[in-house]
């Protein structure tokens, strides 16, 4: 009697779970761009992710010692408000809703939902880039940008960037922000935000938390930044790490005081 192969079942098994994978990844291949480029889609994602950011700082309430920012919107007003990427999805829900304040977001697709989100949350929305190494680029609309943030000052409302540059050194400020303080003369104030519940998404450049609901969370503010008008390229280099420094200190303690420590 003659042998015959046959396959485990398990392998049919799994072959029929990937044959039956493929048709969906296909479809979700060809509805996912018409979809990214729907204004109604976007908006309406925007929406669900504007309610979802205000439940979670509504169902995390600070921690003794977290900083008070009427204060410092007081003292420091307008001020420019650095926060970095990744630890900076909960930064529309921690603005009084009466200090108007205006966000750079960069021109970049993946950045057009954020910004359609912070609107939601009552910012007003600059979109560009402060560039790599705080230069001026035309194609990512740093220039005009950083002219947009330091009418927008001159006005008497504050602003907020995200301090390092996409895609690069996470946790380094770039001299876009800088660049920002030294045309508009006015303070660089760090802004950490920290929740005890939170999931970090490890595989991203920037280490993007989520945070998430019924924790307790933090907002601790950083020494301020000025940078004089005349600054040099070498101040200018100082004041940058005078930001990342700042900014990573604030982070340290945020998360210490969620965490209990």
């Amino acid at each position: 009697m003659g042998n015959k192969a046959t396959a485990p079942s398990h392998t049919v098994n799994v072959e029929r779970k990937r044959s039956g994978a493929r048709p969906m990844k296909g479809l979700w291949r060809r509805i996912r761009k018409p979809l990214a480029k729907s204004r109604f889609v976007k908006q309406a994602l925007a929406t669900v992710m504007a309610g979802a950011i205000r439940f979670i700082n509504r169902t995390n309430p600070r921690v003794a010692g977290s900083h008070d920012l009427q204060p410092a919107i007081a003292e420091y007003s307008p001020a420019i408000a650095a926060l970095w990427h990744g630890q900076h999805l909960m930064g529309p829900a921690i603005n009084p809703r009466k200090h108007r304040i205006v966000a750079l977001f960069s021109r970049s697709a993946d950045a057009e939902l954020n910004a359609l989100v912070a609107e939601k949350l009552g910012f007003g929305i600059v979109r560009g880039s402060g560039g790599r190494k705080g230069e001026r680029d035309s194609r990512k609309g740093g220039a005009s940008a950083l002219i947009a943030l330091k009418k927008t000052i001159d006005r008497g409302c504050n602003v907020a960037m995200i301090a390092d540059i996409p895609h690069g050194t996470p946790r380094q400020a770039g001299l876009g922000i800088v660049t920002l303080a030294r045309i508009s003369g006015r303070p660089i104030v760090p802004v950490a935000i920290a929740t005890s519940r939170r999931k970090v998404l490890e595989k991203t450049w920037d280490k993007t938390t989520i945070n998430l609901p019924f924790g307790r969370s933090a907002v601790i503010l950083g020494e301020p930044i000025h940078v004089d008008a005349d600054a040099d390229e070498a101040l200018m280099e100082e004041k940058r790490q005078q930001v990342t420094a700042s900014l990573n200190e604030a982070t340290r303690q945020a998360y210490l005081l969620v965490d209990g420590h």
